[in-house]
């Protein structure tokens, strides 16, 4: 018998959620409206009236040219609609979403009002907020060595236009955008002992020109402080680059690594982040004493896939950090026991996973996380990845909406 990863630790409530995951969708978008009473009842109950849902979610909704997204989501979009279906599933008071391009913000505001609150639902998502990312933004430079200049590669971040792979935050609650820390410009030769790809003779891979410019975040970093009940939360998220399309160099490896580092730096006091300034030039970290959540898709798995893992274990294990509930799907299971292939050598516990690659050589893995700070507590969490017969008939496309999957938590203010 070929051995595969297991279930165990998922309690009931995780269970229920995921047997109601029967999220039916209209054949072919006719328009943008969304029958918000259908879903209604699909949504995973709250443990405690007083909790905060938090989500994110990388949703796959990049297109290769500037507004092309806008055009399609004023048109209407299946995809689109099958993400705000998802979203009205679970109900989140706060989310990120990943890979959402940006357009100077009228993509974002299309979504809001045409998929999100397109029914006039009884707790609309008011505010909002999105900003410049790295990726598709020239560098003038030929940062990937090949003699060519103005190519994807040669962007700050990769990407065929500026803006895309954006990110997007989403929320019910006031956002203090004056307050906003974005971390878009820091340069990466600015971190004390950088992971600095080097070729295989021991020579620099970057020019010294290019090592001296290049920046640190591959889209952002941001900083965004949510008004809730007269407290702060800093909701911290970024989207560092996958740890693969490079050579020996390693050089998305590495940039991967110091990505999550810097988040890391920043909001957990027991590791120094005197060298962190902001794109106001603000220095230092967040405050000892801040209440936040970390959320993104980090391209990390603390287990298995490419990557280092020992840095992202670092973030889980830091007691600035809440990681006591991993968010778990009886789905992940399922499709790593149907697809098998690369699933079955995996370390880490297939449960936990969060982006299907359905790929041989690669395999699901754990990838989009949602930390908050140890004095949140959190009273349950889980994934969006139902099993296929808990899904009707005809409505897989749910689950073709993206590689990811979206992660929720509720979580719980400390006492004032």
């Amino acid at each position: 018998m070929i051995a595969v990863k297991v279930l165990h630790r998922i309690g009931p409530l995780c269970i229920a959620l995921l047997a109601s995951c029967s999220v039916g969708f209209s054949q072919g978008v006719q328009s943008a409206q969304l029958d918000t009473a259908a879903v209604a009842e699909l949504r995973p109950a709250r443990s405690d009236s007083s909790s905060l849902r938090f989500a994110t979610f990388n949703a796959s909704l990049f297109r290769s040219k500037h507004g092309q997204l806008t055009d399609e989501l004023q048109s209407g979009s299946e995809q689109a609609a099958h993400v705000a279906k998802i979203l009205h599933t679970i109900d989140p008071d706060v989310f990120l979403l990943n890979e959402f391009d940006y357009d100077g913000g009228q993509s974002a505001q299309v979504f809001l009002d045409r998929y999100l609150n397109a029914d006039e639902i009884k707790r609309p998502w008011t505010f909002h907020y999105c900003a410049e990312v790295n990726t598709g933004v020239d560098s003038g430079l030929d940062l990937d060595n090949d003699g060519k200049f103005s190519t994807p590669n040669d962007a700050w971040g990769y990407g065929t236009h500026p803006g895309q792979y954006g990110m997007l935050v989403i929320s019910r609650f006031p956002i203090d955008t004056a307050a906003v820390r974005t971390f878009q410009k820091f340069r990466w030769k600015l971190m004390p002992v950088a992971e600095i790809p080097v070729l295989l003779n021991g020579e620099s891979y970057y020019s010294e020109e290019a090592w001296a410019s290049l920046r640190l975040s591959s889209k952002s970093h941001w900083d965004v402080p949510i008004s809730i009940e007269g407290r702060t939360i800093h909701f911290v998220v970024a989207h560092p680059t996958p740890p693969v399309f490079d050579g020996p160099e390693d050089r998305n490896g590495k940039r991967n690594h110091d990505e999550i580092r810097l988040l890391r730096d920043y909001v957990c006091s027991d590791h120094d982040g005197y060298y962190i300034f902001d794109d106001n030039e603000n220095f230092g970290p967040l405050s000892e004493d801040a209440l936040f959540v970390v959320a993104g898709d980090q391209n990390a798995d603390p287990a298995d896939g490419d990557g280092s893992h020992e840095i992202i274990q670092s973030l889980l294990r830091s007691p600035a950090v809440n990681a006591t509930q991993t968010p778990a799907s009886l789905g992940a299971v399922e499709a790593a026991e149907t697809q098998q292939g690369k699933n079955l050598e995996h370390v880490g516990e297939s449960q936990y996973d969060t982006c299907d690659f359905n790929d041989q050589s690669v395999g699901n893995l754990r990838c989009d996380y949602l930390l908050p700070s140890a004095k949140l507590e959190i009273s349950q969490c889980g994934v969006f990845w139902p099993r296929t017969q808990d899904l009707p008939k005809g409505q897989e496309k749910l689950l073709d909406v993206s590689d990811h999957r979206l992660v929720w938590a509720d979580l719980l203010l400390p006492n004032p």
